[in-house]
């Protein structure tokens, strides 16, 4: 038989591949998440009740109020820094029309203005001032429309109807369903006042327009016949 030689075997090795690492996530505790949640909206909340204050920005306020209606004030918002960079926020300031102001929309020239909503009259000169405004007592009733009237009728000493009492200074200028309808100062009936002059402001009469007896006289001799009545 014949012989054979034996092969030689190479010895080989094989790399096994590490083992893949896990990655390892940390869990966060329920109470840190809460607490985080309890900041977020806390901060949330200062900031929509201005104690941490946004970004400074102008505020318009319009100012109402009897009389003339005032134009939109825009109020800005100033901010200051100190050491910690904290900033405070100043207030809106919010203006308000003076009652006294002469309505807007009543006219030009020499004129007497009369405004119900307000209970207020204003004796204006020819070159547009004011020269007296006071408060007075209109009627309860609704007899009076808004408009341009003119003096037609004085009397330095009247009587109302259905003997409602003595006035003075009487000065007519619209006709009303029973009676002419003026101004005058507070009637007197039995002798005494039917209402106080700090009452003035409130409608009171039953058709005419009260007032105090100072500013009866003013008006008295500021509107002869055919003077101008604005009523607003």
């Amino acid at each position: 038989m014949g012989r054979h030689k034996a092969g030689k075997r190479v010895a080989t090795s094989r790399r096994r591949p590490a083992p893949r690492r896990r990655a390892v996530v940390r869990r966060v505790p329920r109470s840190l998440l809460a607490a985080g949640s309890a900041v977020a909206t806390a901060l949330v909340v200062a900031v929509g009740i201005g104690v941490v204050p946004p970004q400074a920005t102008p505020v318009v306020t319009a100012a109402t109020g009897g009389g003339a209606e005032a134009p939109g004030v825009v109020t800005p918002r100033t901010t200051s820094g100190g050491a910690t960079g904290s900033r405070a926020v100043a207030p809106a300031v919010r203006i308000v029309a003076d009652k006294t102001s002469l309505p807007a929309n009543s006219g030009t020239g020499r004129r007497v203005v009369f405004s119900q909503r307000v209970q207020r009259v204003w004796l204006v000169e020819a070159d547009g001032t004011v020269g007296r405004t006071y408060p007075v007592s209109g009627s309860i009733y609704d007899n009076l429309q808004p408009g341009s009237y003119a003096v037609f009728s004085r009397s330095e000493q009247a009587w109302g109807i259905d003997n409602s009492g003595t006035m003075r200074n009487f000065v007519r200028f619209a006709h009303g369903p029973n009676a002419a309808i003026g101004f005058h100062d507070i009637p007197e009936l039995d002798g005494r006042p039917v209402q106080t002059e700090r009452q003035l402001g409130t409608p009171l009469s039953h058709g005419c327009v009260r007032q105090a007896s100072a500013d009866a006289l003013a008006l008295w001799e500021f509107a002869p016949l055919g003077t101008r009545v604005v009523v607003v």
